[in-house]
């Protein structure tokens, strides 16, 4: 349970929710119209086509699910413990999530589909790069389960139970985040285009950037 939230863990997971509303919203007004920041959706098609015998479709939904999948794994490779602890190579993890996503914009801009598969990864690679801190799960690609804490949360306080101020805080700013993420994907793809993938991918660049200067800093003054 969060009951104290140090500066740098509400700057990236708001940073990085804002980064994935962007890249879904573009996704889904891409050439192809899918989600990249999360799978559910994406597995349901999934099912469907498998239903259907549409194997084409099915390879190219199962895809997407799998690109998800091994930016996961890509991050587990590089981060290790899901804890989030200063010191932890999220530098390392976000540069490579920058390259997913520069690599995903030459994609859109070419209509390919691998495009797709690269930004899938970088969500998966986010996704499981931020997972546990002082018991509290928080993610930065989907709403789902921060929406479900924020509800129950409310119930606690509702029927008089103790609130956890600091953690719906931390929620509610990934929420906000997210929802501007998307609203600011879908303004700029409307100006820019594809370009708006270059956007996203400097963005990420940026945050990795900052996380390693700020490890540095902090490093220095022990």
């Amino acid at each position: 349970m969060v009951r104290q939230l140090p500066g740098w863990i509400l700057a990236g997971s708001v940073l990085l929710a804002l980064n994935a509303g962007f890249i879904n919203s573009v996704a889904l007004l891409s050439f192809a119209n899918n989600a990249v920041s999360h799978v559910t959706g994406t597995v349901t098609l999934v099912a469907n086509a498998l239903a259907a015998g549409d194997w084409t479709f099915l390879w190219y939904t199962g895809s997407i699910v799998l690109s998800f999948l091994a930016g996961a794994i890509m991050s587990g490779m590089v981060v290790g413990d899901e804890a989030l602890q200063l010191g932890r190579r999220y530098g390392i993890a976000l540069l490579i999530e920058a390259a997913l996503l520069g690599l995903a914009w030459y994609g859109f801009t070419h209509e390919q589909h691998y495009a797709e598969w690269l930004a899938s990864a970088a969500c998966g690679l986010q996704n499981a790069l931020v997972a546990t801190y002082s018991g509290s799960v928080i993610r930065t690609t989907h709403l789902t389960g921060i929406v479900s804490d924020i509800g129950s949360a409310i119930g606690h306080f509702l029927a008089n139970r103790v609130l956890n101020r600091v953690q719906l805080i931390l929620q509610c700013s990934i929420v906000v985040a997210f929802v501007t993420g998307a609203a600011l994907g879908g303004v700029l793809f409307g100006w820019v285009g594809y370009n708006a993938v270059l956007l996203n991918a400097l963005l990420v660049l940026a945050v990795a950037c900052g996380y390693i200067l700020f490890l540095r800093r902090h490093q220095t003054q022990k």
